[in-house]
């Protein structure tokens, strides 16, 4: 049996490129891997369709010492979610979807259990009060489509639609996923579709999974690090804590309980093969992010993305009826479409920018008005809510670089 020893800390070197100008962001990475606790991670930053930062470094494999690669993905946890937000907004943009329609038009068995009135914008927005399955959701339901359906439909909202936010953890991927298998005339997944007209396209098809498959060796997958007891302890807002383990709570039954964020985690494998959580189970490169990101700020390009669409993408959010306030994560939040918008407790890009950032410290996110798309991912998980501190450095050194442009 192999001996699996634990290594030294990664090496501090930065491996891939960097544009003239853009120096700054290599040397915020850099000193993520000496100051900040990095393990290993990558950044990538495209402007204009344009690779402008492609950095990676450190170790995916803090047991084995096997380094970070030009093609090594990781879990992004919630990420995923601007991931699948781009899939509706392709939708949107063929004029397969309409914001303000109701969720019930295009499946009707959702209109059952009092949700006839929740409309694309409510549910998208994490306000249609579905943050939690009252029936037993697991694996073996989860991947069966059909039967995942009938769950949903059978759902009762917490409150009615519009009223409050709450952070739809785990449950809005699976929504969205059945609404883009009824919008898609070839019945798709999320997964595919964006594989298919999305991914594939911008030429990163092998960089970005939802629904990994088996012939994707491990190798090329960095394996999570989680915190420890006591950075949970002391990185976590007490309320979240303590909520966690409160089990009528809207953050346990949204994040912790049924089916919870770590079913799709597989010890051996990294993640859980060919099952796809749309709200959490992507595998991605930094650089897939900012590519999928990159065309996502602009229209036109290889995705001939609509000019209203991306209008809408970068418009400001709506609250709910009693504001921004959200009842899973306890403070200000805003959504819009599926994707957060920037606010003054998860500031990034301009007001326009729209992205996902996902637990431990995985950001994406597009910013029209700069036509950039960014991403940055990471194995060693960080505890902030408001912005992992070495995602936050490193787009701070973005954002000296374009405002010297």
């Amino acid at each position: 049996m192999e001996q699996r020893t634990r290594h030294r800390a990664p090496d501090a070197t930065a491996e891939g490129t960097v544009a003239a100008g853009f120096e700054p962001v290599r040397d915020a990475f850099v000193a993520n891997l000496t100051e900040r606790h990095e393990l290993g991670g990558a950044v990538c930053v495209v402007v204009d369709g344009e690779v402008v930062v492609d950095l990676w470094g450190g170790l995916r494999d803090r047991v084995t010492g096997a380094p970070w690669r030009a093609d090594t993905m990781t879990l992004v946890h919630s990420t995923t979610k601007g991931l699948s937000a781009c899939v509706l907004a392709l939708m949107h943009s063929r004029g397969l979807l309409d914001h303000d329609e109701r969720v019930a038009t295009y499946w009707p068995g959702f209109a059952r259990a009092g949700k006839h009135d929740v409309t694309v914008r409510c549910l998208l927005a994490h306000q249609a009060g579905l943050f939690a399955f009252d029936e037993r959701v697991d694996r073996d339901v989860v991947a069966d489509l059909d039967r995942l359906a009938g769950v949903m439909e059978r759902q009762r909202p917490v409150w009615p639609p519009g009223e409050r936010q709450a952070y739809h953890a785990i449950t809005l991927g699976f929504y969205e996923n059945e609404l883009v298998r009824r919008l898609d005339a070839g019945h798709r997944t999320i997964g595919t579709v964006l594989a298919d007209d999305i991914a594939g396209p911008l030429g990163v098809g092998e960089e970005v999974y939802l629904g990994t498959p088996a012939s994707v060796p491990d190798e090329r997958l960095a394996a999570l690090v989680p915190p420890s007891v006591w950075a949970r302890l002391t990185g976590m807002p007490l309320r979240l804590t303590v909520d966690a383990m409160r089990r009528r709570s809207v953050l346990h039954r949204s994040l912790v309980a049924n089916p919870g964020t770590g079913f799709y985690v597989d010890p051996e494998h990294v993640i859980v093969r060919g099952l796809e959580v749309p709200s959490g189970g992507a595998v991605a490169t930094a650089r897939a992010l900012a590519t999928v990101y990159g065309a996502f700020a602009a229209p036109g390009g290889p995705l001939d993305l609509d000019t209203e669409t991306l209008e809408a993408l970068a418009a400001p959010a709506t609250p709910a009826r009693r504001g921004w306030y959200d009842e899973c994560l306890h403070g200000p939040v805003r959504f819009s479409l599926g994707f957060m918008k920037p606010s003054a407790g998860f500031d990034f890009g301009s007001d326009a920018a729209f992205g996902a950032p996902g637990a431990g410290g995985s950001m994406g996110f597009a910013d029209p008005g700069r036509r950039l798309g960014y991403g940055y991912v990471t194995d060693r998980m960080g505890t902030q809510l408001h912005g992992d501190p070495r995602d936050v450095a490193l787009r701070e050194a973005l954002g000296t670089v374009l405002a010297r442009a």
